[in-house]
């Protein structure tokens, strides 16, 4: 599931010019039995399958080295957002982990885990997904990745509000008109109005950000 979307866009120049060093590792690959097992039943009875502890504490206590931060990818987790990729966007070495089935046994999450996030409040197959929307939203923090650094800082949510109406030519298209401060040169004028309408949109559409 990883190939085709991390050998992509911004993250493949970022880990082609050596600024995402990227990894992905098979939990199977740490399980020693026959079948290479990584799941059993829950104790206690109940549907589905749960990941086992062995594996999990293989895998994470062999590729962690010091400052490595752990983190669990789980509908239980804190909700990732944009504040949340800058702050992992300065972490030297994360580790994630994908859940799976109906999630982890508790001592995964007791004793390994440095945090858990999550993308929303809906369920997925798998934590593959949610670790490629944080991958991709922590790797274009990154400096550089982007080419214009700037560009990062005046997007949506990066300063809790929605970005502001965006035009381009033509100046006019079927009667719609660009908004005439941004032709006008005025750059503290136009300043202004983008973060009068970074507001008013934000307002509009996601009240709860302000």
């Amino acid at each position: 599931m990883f190939a085709g979307p991390l050998d992509e866009s911004i993250i493949k120049r970022a880990r082609d010019t050596g600024l995402l060093d990227l990894k992905i590792h098979n939990l199977r690959d740490y399980a020693h039995d026959r079948h290479r097992t990584v799941d059993d039943r829950p104790f206690g009875g109940g549907p589905g399958m749960l990941l086992k502890p062995e594996p999990i504490f293989e895998a994470v206590e062999s590729l962690a080295r010091e400052g490595t931060r752990v983190i669990l990818v789980s509908p239980a987790g804190r909700t990732f957002n944009q504040a949340i990729a800058a702050e992992l966007a300065q972490v030297s070495d994360l580790l994630l982990v994908s859940g799976h089935y109906e999630g982890f046994d508790e001592r995964v999450r007791e004793e390994l885990a440095d945090d858990e996030l999550s993308i929303g409040d809906y369920v997925l197959t798998n934590g593959a997904l949610p670790i490629m929307v944080i991958i991709d939203a922590v790797a274009r923090l990154l400096p550089g990745a982007l080419g214009d650094d700037q560009s990062a800082h005046e997007e949506s949510f990066s300063h809790g509000l929605l970005e502001y109406p965006q035009y381009t030519r033509p100046a006019e298209f079927r009667g719609m008109k660009v908004p005439e401060v941004l032709l006008s040169g005025n750059h503290a004028q136009i300043a202004k109005w983008r973060l009068e309408q970074a507001r008013q949109r934000t307002r509009e559409r996601r009240p709860d950000l302000l």
